[in-house]
């Protein structure tokens, strides 16, 4: 089967099992970071068949959603790619991307190590779309979702967050920029990614500045 068809499978099935999905993590995600992916891949010598595959099933069992189950989303993963007949090392290698992922498992230094062009390219793109405008919206989204605060001075960013810890949080929105967002660019694994990671960066800082003066209300 070639490439294309295989693609539009994968797109088929994600959709279908991503359905009803937080908006932050559907659909609209997906192809986000599969296009942020793919712009990456160009700049790097890099495997776009592996690329976008795992930027399609990347989310496909969020452990955010399954009680904080690390294994379902690689379970599905295989899963998945077992119907497409590929190759065990490609389908192997998009299993592991799929599970090393994730900004969680940069808190956890005892965690097993992959390395991958593809994952590097793949995080990256993920690490974009939770970053910039669509960043901030989707925090909010999120927070929302888990009926969060959005913000109460009394509490302040953990900035030494364990693994479990960040999994566990109902801290408000506002300090996850602190937690996590604004530490995003500092980990781009891409120079391209660390560009694009700038520019966003910099937007969130301009609206948290904007976001505190507010916060009052008008003096």
């Amino acid at each position: 089967m070639k490439h294309k068809e295989l693609i539009t499978q994968t797109e088929t099935f994600v959709k279908n099992s991503l359905n009803n999905t937080e908006s932050g993590h559907n659909w609209f995600h997906i192809d986000r970071v599969r296009a942020n992916a793919l712009q990456i891949a160009k700049h790097e010598n890099a495997d776009t068949f592996v690329v976008e595959l795992a930027s399609l099933l990347h989310d496909i069992g969020d452990s955010k959603f399954h009680n904080g189950n690390e294994s379902i989303g690689p379970s599905r993963t295989r899963e998945f790619l077992m119907t497409l007949n590929l190759h065990r090392e490609i389908s192997e290698h998009i299993v592991n991307i799929v599970k090393h992922i994730s900004f969680k498992n940069t808190l956890d230094t005892t965690s097993s190590t992959f390395n991958s062009l593809e994952l590097d390219i793949v995080q990256d793109a993920d690490r974009l779309d939770a970053i910039g405008a669509i960043g901030i919206a989707r925090a909010f989204s999120f927070g929302g979702f888990k009926n969060r605060e959005i913000y109460d001075p009394s509490i302040k960013p953990n900035l030494e967050m364990t693994k479990e810890e960040y999994k566990n949080s109902t801290a408000p929105t506002i300090n996850h920029f602190y937690e996590k967002l604004l530490l995003v660019k500092e980990g781009m694994n891409t120079s391209f990614g660390k560009r694009i990671a700038q520019e966003r960066d910099l937007f969130m800082r301009e609206f948290l500045e904007q976001f505190y003066k507010e916060w009052k209300g008008i003096k």
